[in-house]
């Protein structure tokens, strides 16, 4: 689906949105146990490599095989590695750098100020988009809600330093910038979108990985990592992707940056139902939280103004 080019402001996401929404932000939130597994033995850097890679091969190959051509990319090639360098190399490269210092709690509180960052560009920058209070006490709602399920995680992270927060706040503006960047690819379908960026964000990373680890040992890992790192590159990353951009064509940036509010949440509630994992009544408290600034921030709880 192409992006859309319209002055008029967006409604409710409609229910095929919210279905891609929440689907998203589990492929998402099941992302980390693949990632728990892969970097066990494979540097984080690299396991970019091996994430990105495998998924531009896959959707290369789809596309050569369903459709449509990737000749609609070349055209937009500088914005494609523009796209992956705000999109991928700059905002993972920050995450793993802040939370060599920080919790995960703070790291997930700060990562779901991504819709926050958006909206304010997107007021800036598009004519459909523009700050309302249903969607700013939306976000509130939303980023309250993940800092209460995080809890007790999100307090013991609490005294990292401060270039470490900046880190995780500067990759949640680069994802903002990245939904803007999205934005400008109108009439280009959402398979292509996803190909271009990865296939960029490989090669910008194949240099960075060779420069800063050489090829010895890339791929001595044990077959357990490597079916997680095929499940993270084919389902959370290229049919991931696929979904995220078909998403910001339909219910725009700010509503698809809401993935990142699920996200947490996801995970979460994944680790109860399949890892035995126990649910906290906190836990419920911000999920119920997350839910409520949802529906707030798409204008159904609060009248839209």
């Amino acid at each position: 689906m192409a992006i859309a080019a319209t002055s008029a402001p967006r409604g409710p996401m409609t229910l095929a949105d919210w279905g891609q929404l929440l689907l998203l932000g589990a492929i998402w939130g099941g992302s980390f146990f693949f990632a728990r597994i892969a970097v066990a033995e494979l540097h984080p850097l690299v396991l970019v490599l091996f994430r990105v890679a495998i998924a531009a091969i896959a959707l290369q190959l789809y596309l050569g095989l369903r459709g449509p051509s990737f000749r609609l990319a070349l055209p937009h090639a500088g914005l494609f590695f523009l796209l992956a360098f705000t999109n991928n190399v700059v905002p993972f490269s920050l995450i793993f750098a802040g939370q060599t210092e920080l919790g995960a709690g703070v790291a997930s509180v700060l990562n779901a100020t991504t819709p926050f960052w958006t909206l304010i560009l997107a007021n800036a920058m598009t004519s459909d988009e523009k700050l309302s209070w249903n969607k700013l006490a939306g976000i509130a709602l939303g980023v309250a809600g993940t800092a209460v399920m995080i809890g007790p995680g999100l307090l013991a992270g609490l005294g990292g330093p401060v270039w470490a927060k900046f880190a995780l706040i500067g990759a949640s503006l680069s994802y903002g910038i990245a939904l803007m960047i999205a934005r400008r690819f109108k009439g280009v379908p959402s398979p292509v979108i996803a190909t271009g960026q990865l296939t960029a964000s490989t090669i910008i990373m194949i240099p960075i990985v060779l420069f800063t680890y050489g090829p010895a040992g890339l791929f001595s890992a044990s077959p357990p990592v490597w079916a997680a790192v095929l499940a993270l590159a084919l389902l959370s990353t290229a049919f991931a992707y696929i979904l995220y951009f078909n998403l910001v064509a339909s219910a725009g940036a700010t509503n698809a940056s809401l993935v990142t509010l699920i996200v947490p949440a996801s995970a979460m509630l994944l680790g109860f139902l399949f890892l035995g994992e126990r649910l906290e009544l906190f836990e419920i408290g911000g999920v119920v939280l997350i839910g409520l600034g949802l529906l707030t921030i798409d204008g159904r709880v609060l009248g839209r103004r």
